[in-house]
């Protein structure tokens, strides 16, 4: 029993040594232990509050998933920077003795963490703007995909081939973006066919609407539409133009499927489609054309 009090008191003397001075404040090792058992339990509830906000309280609300997730997340940061500012009240650290080490980090953001605040600040803009959300289908930068998350300082897009890119939220905001879904779910895919000049141009307009309304993914309203795009220089060109909301996330799995159905519905109808046809025109000089059977036979 001796043993161990010698032992919980030599414990209690490493923890309680003085390591530093921090303007009122002894900075031991008792007081770091203790401080970083307050941020892990800070950064923990944090997390479980986005959580509980986000896939829970906020689920049989009108919000959408993006703005319950940009609930959820922008609460996570109050409660940190709240947390934080709390937690060095207790531990007894006076805020204004880091006055000196505010000014260097901010001297150092304004030349090394340029990249890590300008995305950061960008997330927050994306947070409160919402120009995009998670479950939009967007293009920024070459990345086409479905955004999952979004972060702090970036955001994870996931592709049609299943591979997550992390995206800087600041190319959301410094560069064009393309939101497939930002104001409706309808979207119009064009199709370009091209036929024979000896092709009935109705009977053409007639199959491809009867494609568009054969397939499922295709919508009523709007009506889909076929144009006369121009006279090509081996056909007659056209585009079929459909509307659908169901495979925003795919759209070459439509655009797949109406090809195949043209191809079959105008083979069945006759509708032949055109070959690159050329006119040579000789001038001056002589062709000379051998019959190459009599080499082949061996006459």
């Amino acid at each position: 029993m001796d043993v161990l009090i010698k032992i919980f008191e030599q414990i209690e003397k490493i923890l309680d040594f003085s390591i530093m001075k921090l303007g009122n404040t002894q900075i031991t090792f008792w007081l770091i232990l203790y401080f970083l058992i307050q941020l892990f339990l800070l950064f923990y509830l944090a997390g479980k509050l986005r959580v509980f906000l986000s896939e829970k309280l906020l689920v049989h609300s009108k919000l959408d998933v993006g703005a319950r997730q940009a609930v959820g997340t922008i609460s996570r940061y109050v409660v940190l920077v709240l947390g934080f500012l709390v937690i060095l009240q207790t531990v007894g650290l006076n805020l204004t003795t880091f006055n000196v080490i505010a000014g260097a980090v901010s001297v150092g953001i304004g030349f090394g963490l340029q990249n890590i605040a300008s995305n950061f600040i960008s997330g927050l803009i994306i947070l409160f703007e919402r120009p995009i959300k998670v479950g939009d289908r967007i293009e920024v930068g070459g990345v086409i995909g479905d955004v999952i998350a979004i972060a702090a300082r970036s955001t994870t897009v996931l592709t049609n081939d299943n591979i997550a890119i992390i995206v800087p939220n600041s190319k959301f905001v410094t560069e064009n973006v393309v939101n497939w879904q930002y104001t409706d779910e309808k979207l119009r895919f064009r199709i370009p066919i091209s036929v024979s000049y000896s092709s009935n141009i109705e009977k053409v307009k007639s199959l491809l609407l009867e494609v568009a309304k054969e397939n499922q993914q295709v919508l009523i309203d709007p009506l889909s539409s076929v144009r006369f795009l121009s006279f090509g220089d081996n056909g007659l060109n056209f585009e079929l133009c459909v509307w659908s909301t169901t495979t925003s996330h795919r759209q070459g799995t439509l655009i797949s499927e109406l090809n195949f159905a043209i191809f079959s519905k105008f083979t069945d109808n006759a509708i032949e489609f055109p070959y690159p046809q050329r006119d040579l025109h000789i001038r001056s000089g002589v062709l000379e054309i051998n019959n190459l059977s009599k080499f082949q036979t061996g006459d």
